[in-house]
């Protein structure tokens, strides 16, 4: 193998073994996954380092939110890590450029290998706490409307699971138009006009070495700098990051969403715009919290909650990511259904 992958923990492959699984894994950005190994990046190099499937322990997303998250007037940028825990507790963690690639990592290891914890240790202890906690609450005794609300809501919730790579699509869509947006159109001429000088001054650090001239290696660094930062920053425009790509990116998911739930024996109870797992999630707590009974008085309440979350709330973790994950659909339709 040219490019070896360097073994992290005590356990390893043979190399052979190691040659034919990577050749065929899954790749999800710069991490990918095989049949007998997770494969990780380091901060340059795609799926420079491995740790055998039978060594990890939990793979789990963490975020970082750019500021005004929650508002309604931030860019609504997410900074997304995968955290990969093996053996003796030891972790790797790796950042994404896009954060659809680590979620569908995350599906994909889901169903292949179940066996891997999908939250951190921390999550674990936290959602058993809160179900120890909801469990010795009170509930309200729910009418014969609310179960039948919550068996729908269930049943639409796993279609929805089903192909949830396309939930994942829309999502990721959403934040890439809101992103772009938000984004003053004069910032992303600027970015480009430093990644070209910074080509510039990369192409003559090297010539400057090369002919042994003075301070080569300022220009080198800040070529270097330039082209790194701003090109994996998302903001400068190319074939992937202008209005026409990522409009057209946004109608598609709705569109292959709409063809999807189009075929759902019965109503869907929200429509395509907001079609996310996560969405009817919320829904169902809040009618088994009483709060509606219907699917439309749910899908109204939960817009009402989540348009009250901003950056001067404090959510949990776990609330945090669904927030992350559903809130700039909602931003886009500015929390109107599409008939209104």
């Amino acid at each position: 193998m040219l490019f070896k992958p360097r073994q992290l923990g005590r356990s390893g492959l043979p190399e052979q073994e190691l040659t034919e699984d990577k050749k065929h894994c899954k790749k999800f950005g710069p991490c990918g996954v095989g049949k007998k190994a997770l494969y990780l990046n380091s901060f340059y190099i795609n799926r420079h380092y491995y740790v055998p499937i039978s060594s990890v322990r939990r793979v789990f997303k963490r975020l970082a939110m750019s500021k005004g998250g929650f508002t309604g007037k931030g860019m609504f940028a997410t900074i997304p890590y995968l955290v990969a825990e093996y053996e003796d507790g030891s972790q790797k963690q790796c950042n994404f450029k896009y954060e659809q690639d680590l979620d569908l990592l995350l599906d994909y290891l889901s169903k292949e290998q179940p066996q891997i914890a999908l939250v951190s240790e921390a999550a674990e202890e936290r959602i058993r706490k809160r179900k120890e906690e909801e469990s010795r609450r009170p509930k309200p005794v729910l009418t014969e409307d609310a179960k039948q609300t919550i068996a729908r809501l269930e049943k639409a919730r796993s279609y929805l699971e089903d192909r949830r790579q396309l939930s994942i699509e829309l999502s990721a869509a959403a934040k890439a138009r809101r992103v772009y947006d938000r984004t003053t159109p004069a910032y992303k001429w600027v970015a480009l006009a430093i990644v070209l000088m910074g080509a510039v001054s990369l192409g003559y650090g090297i010539w400057s070495i090369i002919s042994h001239r003075g301070y080569s290696m300022y220009f080198l660094l800040f070529g270097m700098a330039a082209i790194f930062l701003f090109s994996g920053a998302n903001v400068i425009p190319t074939a992937r990051n202008n209005r026409r790509f990522i409009y057209t990116r946004m109608e598609n998911a709705v569109s292959q969403l709409d063809n999807y739930i189009g075929h759902y024996r019965g109503r869907f109870p929200v429509p395509a715009c907001y079609a996310h797992p996560v969405t009817l999630q919320r829904m169902i707590r809040i009618v088994e919290n009483g709060k509606a009974q219907s699917e439309s008085e749910a899908l109204k309440e939960m817009m009402t909650e989540l348009k009250s979350l901003n950056a001067d709330v404090q959510v949990s973790e776990e609330e945090y990511e669904e927030v992350v994950a559903i809130k700039p659909l909602f931003l886009l339709q500015d929390y109107r259904l599409p008939s209104e």
